[in-house]
């Protein structure tokens, strides 16, 4: 008699479970928020194991970005940058955030999302949630010490108005401004609202 128990490796089946997947997670992200999405959750509806939306997409987060049809998913370019030295990280989440936006591989995507979160509440509540569950918290256990949350709140604060300045609306002279420059002028703000009050030199400092 064949073992029909099916392995937690790579999945065998329709080529369309993927997209069913992706179906039932962008319909549960708007209806119920980013917070109450659960990846059984997702899985019980699509008729899948919850290790085949593991695999496919690592994470919650990254089950988000791909039902947003993210092509540059914000919550992981965050992540990526949060290694290495405090000292440089304003800089490198400017230019990391100017690099998604400026790719031609996925500033169309974000273009389109971020349109949509200005303008339908259900896209907005998601994407709030996932900031303040996936990105805020991060930034907060990378800079430590009191009112790291406020903090790591007012610097994501400034790298969304940095993006509609310059990608949705358009201001001048920021919209044509050079990368470089862009992060030379904006790095220092970001670098105040990520220290906050004045510290003592210590071996990782600003």
């Amino acid at each position: 008699m064949m073992n029909k128990t099916r392995g937690r490796g790579r999945p065998a089946g329709r080529t369309e479970t993927r997209s069913d997947i992706l179906a039932v997670a962008r319909r549960r992200f708007l209806a119920v928020g980013y917070d109450g999405v659960t990846m059984r959750g997702v899985a019980e509806e699509a008729g899948v194991d919850s290790a085949l939306i593991s695999y496919h997409f690592g994470s919650k987060r990254g089950l988000f970005g791909a039902a947003m049809a993210l092509a540059a998913n914000p919550a992981e370019i965050l992540v990526r940058e949060l290694d290495g030295p405090l000292e440089s990280l304003p800089d490198r989440l400017v230019r990391a955030v100017l690099s998604a936006w400026d790719g031609p591989d996925s500033s169309g995507s974000l273009r389109t999302f971020l349109e949509a979160a200005l303008r339908e509440a259900e896209v907005a509540r998601a994407f709030r949630e996932m900031m303040e569950r996936e990105m805020i918290p991060r930034i907060a256990d990378r800079l430590g010490g009191a009112d790291a949350r406020h903090r790591a709140s007012l610097a994501m604060s400034q790298i969304a108005g940095l993006v509609i300045a310059r990608y949705i609306i358009g201001v001048e002279p920021l919209a044509s401004m050079p990368v470089d420059e862009v992060v030379r002028r904006v790095s220092p703000a970001l670098r105040t609202a990520l220290a906050g009050r004045p510290r003592r030199a210590h071996n990782d400092r600003w």
